[in-house]
């Protein structure tokens, strides 16, 4: 008999600066896909719209504060891995208050759309970061 995965539903934030650089933060060792890139975010927790489980793991994760509303959805993008299958709400941000930091000692940086690099990064992003490319 085949077990089910389980399903983690994910917002994503893509934040892009006035010079249309996008933040992003290197996953840290001992988590799943350790050493890749990643466009920040986490779990939507239940009961929980995937506009606020953005606004809360930003604060969380690089201390920014975003409005709910300001917050486009971009893609919803499923994937399944061999442990887990997970649902991600891809959002673009563009407006904030704070300046974006690794507050869980995670490696972060701004960088250019054309300088990403889809290798770099956990394969569901992969469409994302072809879009954001085509965009410029």
């Amino acid at each position: 008999m085949t077990q089910s995965l389980p399903t983690l539903q994910i917002a994503v934030g893509i934040i892009r600066n006035a010079r249309q650089e996008i933040f992003i933060a290197r996953r840290q060792s001992g988590s799943h896909l350790a050493g890749l890139w990643e466009f920040p975010g986490g779990k939507i927790e239940p009961g929980e719209h995937a506009r606020q489980a953005l606004t809360r793991e930003l604060q969380e994760e690089v201390g920014i504060s975003v409005a709910p509303a300001s917050a486009q959805l971009l893609r919803r993008i499923e994937h399944t891995f061999s442990d887990r299958r997970v649902v991600l709400h891809f959002f673009l941000v563009g407006a904030w208050q704070g300046e974006p930091c690794g507050r869980e000692g995670q490696e972060t940086r701004w960088v250019a759309a054309a300088s990403l690099c889809a290798a770099d990064f956990p394969a569901p992003n992969r469409a994302i970061i072809e879009a954001l490319r085509a965009q410029g």
